[in-house]
């Protein structure tokens, strides 16, 4: 008789090549439309291409979703009929339908689930790349919204990363001015985590501990009773989506809303070393008194004190032009050997990056030039680092890199006009390692989560994709 564990690997190896057949199904039609396009020189319909697209990216659901999401946000990186259906897919992607809702739900909370509600929605308020929610009342009568997670999703996860880890394998055969190694074993890491919606309820845990005095900014409350690994419920926060305040806003709200944005983002770094990974559009409401929800608690990262020293030793750096200095902070983030002449190329896109931190005067984010001159530098960036034998990033910077881009294309969308120099300067001014290490034990004690090291191991280069797997489906 076949053995239960042998039933479950069974399954997710059947799960993963479904995933292979879907990928290569959805991507592929695509692909060729834009080829018969350009053998018959019909031009491709672009309108119709990326609704394509988003519709195929919307049923895969998973990391390839979320890479479209992040592309989406980034103002000038996608035409702009991609870049609109692509947005869609923050808020919007195809939901499941109410048999399999009601089936997911059974399974999670047991066939009594519905009794656990008031009222529980059909239709789903939202969906994304890992899940869908629902709005609900409790038997307490306040408004719910519960996320519940898509089936298979870990077998999901784990045939992108495959597919991801073969992309990466081919960059690397051609270009090889970035090794990304240790960046895809810090995604692979990251995105098996979002699976846990168990970590999520604590996350959120975290997070409300961090901002319980900032008035503007609203965290949902989790409850754990009706909390697990696949669902998490939490109090409604009601709100209006971002790029519809926008269309409203005055100049002054606009950048209240930024200011809050900022607090919600910059505050837990410097003062906890905590980051949330995945800033994009769809984390985000707004109330009618402009208070900033925060939705999704899925991507949250961990950081030593001494990894967030080095970003604010490298502000001061950059501010004081002091190469000595800036050596300190790479080093101290795991950059090794890094010769004069590396180091100044670093510098370039440092300097770009902490540019409206170092200005004392309102601006908005990418100053004057928009955000064609940041894709200007990154360019000569990747040249030099091409000619001078690539540099491996540390691990940890795959959310840095991928937060400060979707922090800095919200603040593009909200048109914001900030003096971000003194914003920072109160978060940082009087950092001390000593005592964000104190704050930090504190609030990951009282939000159930252990330290750093501990709490987000990771795994080998090369594996852990079994474990991590066996984890996620419980």
């Amino acid at each position: 008789m076949e053995r239960e564990a042998d039933k479950r690997e069974r399954s997710r190896l059947s799960g993963r090549v479904k995933r292979y057949a879907a990928v290569g199904g959805s991507v592929g039609g695509l692909a060729a439309q834009a080829a018969f396009a350009r053998l018959f020189k019909t031009g491709l319909d672009k309108d119709r291409h990326s609704a394509d697209l988003g519709a195929a990216l919307g049923q895969l659901k998973g990391p390839l979703m979320k890479v479209a999401q992040i592309l989406a946000t980034i103002p000038d990186a996608l035409p702009e009929s991609y870049a609109k259906e692509l947005r869609k897919l923050q808020s919007q992607a195809p939901a499941m339908g109410w048999p399999f809702v009601r089936r997911r739900m059974r399974g999670e909370l047991g066939a009594d689930w519905q009794d656990k509600f008031q009222e529980f929605t059909h239709e789903a308020a939202a969906a994304a790349s890992l899940g869908q929610v629902h709005r609900a009342k409790g038997e307490d009568g306040r408004d719910l919204a519960c996320k519940l997670q898509y089936p298979d999703m870990a077998s999901a996860v784990e045939a992108d990363l495959q597919q991801l880890k073969f992309a990466i394998s081919l960059y690397r055969r051609y270009d090889q001015a970035i090794d990304p190694g240790d960046v895809y074993h810090e995604l692979c890491a990251r995105l098996r985590e979002e699976l846990d919606y168990d970590l999520e309820a604590r996350n959120m845990a975290l997070y409300r501990h961090m901002l319980a005095e900032e008035d503007g900014i609203r965290v949902p409350d989790a409850l754990p009773d009706l909390c697990t690994k696949r669902l998490i419920t939490m109090t409604w926060l009601e709100g209006q989506p971002l790029l519809e305040f926008v269309k409203t806003a005055d100049q002054e709200q606009r950048n209240l809303a930024a200011r809050r944005l900022f607090r919600a983002w910059y505050l837990p770094f410097y003062n906890y070393g905590v980051i949330h990974g995945d800033p994009h559009l769809g984390n985000y409401s707004l109330d009618v008194d402009v208070r900033l929800n925060l939705l999704d608690f899925g991507c949250i990262r961990i950081f030593p004190p001494t990894f967030v020293k080095g970003v604010v030793d490298l502000y001061h750096a950059l501010d004081r032009d002091d190469p000595k200095l800036a050596a300190q902070a790479y080093a101290c983030w795991g950059f090794e050997d890094l010769d004069e002449e590396m180091l100044r190329v670093l510098n370039i896109w440092a300097a770009f990056l902490y540019g409206p931190l170092l200005e004392d005067r309102p601006q908005r984010i990418l100053g004057e030039e928009g955000s064609l001159y940041g894709a200007e530098v990154a360019g000569r960036v990747h040249r030099e680092l091409r000619r001078l034998g690539g540099v491996r990033p540390p691990r940890e910077f795959v959310l840095m890199d991928r937060a400060a881009i979707g922090l800095g294309s919200v603040f593009m969308h909200l048109k914001a006009e900030m003096n971000w120099h003194r914003m920072f300067r109160e978060l940082a001014e009087n950092f001390s390692v000593d005592a964000l290490a104190r704050r930090q034990k504190a609030a990951l004690a009282a939000a159930g989560l252990g330290q750093p090291c501990a709490a987000q191991a990771l795994p080998a280069a090369g594996d852990g994709a079994g474990e991590a797997t066996r984890n996620a489906d419980g």
